[in-house]
């Protein structure tokens, strides 16, 4: 039984940019000023992958102001290391048994 992994999330995790936003929102809730001098990127770069995060229900934003603060959502982490850790304990059963298919 195949184990189904959330590609889309993949793919939107794999940008290095992305990703670390991801680890620094993992650690407190920042605001686009704080993640423009943490990662160094520019601001419509940083914008349009907020907005990338945003779109795929990483993060959610709370406005303060004039700023808007970004938080990481941890059951969006959690639900895809599920799945990974569903498709290891596939991988750990198929390798205790010694499943092959065989060759026509």
């Amino acid at each position: 039984m195949l184990t189904p992994v959330d590609t889309d999330l993949i793919r939107v995790l794999a940008d290095p940019l992305r990703l670390q936003i991801v680890t620094l929102l993992a650690e407190e809730t920042l605001c686009t000023t704080h993640l423009i001098e943490e990662t160094g990127a520019r601001q419509t770069n940083l914008s349009n992958h907020l907005k990338v995060l945003r779109e795929a229900g990483v993060v959610e934003t709370e406005p303060c102001g004039r700023f808007t603060y970004y938080r990481l959502k941890p059951e969006v982490i959690a639900s895809l290391a599920g799945q990974f850790t569903a498709l290891a304990e596939t991988v750990r059963i198929t390798a205790e048994n010694n499943t092959r298919r065989s060759c026509p």
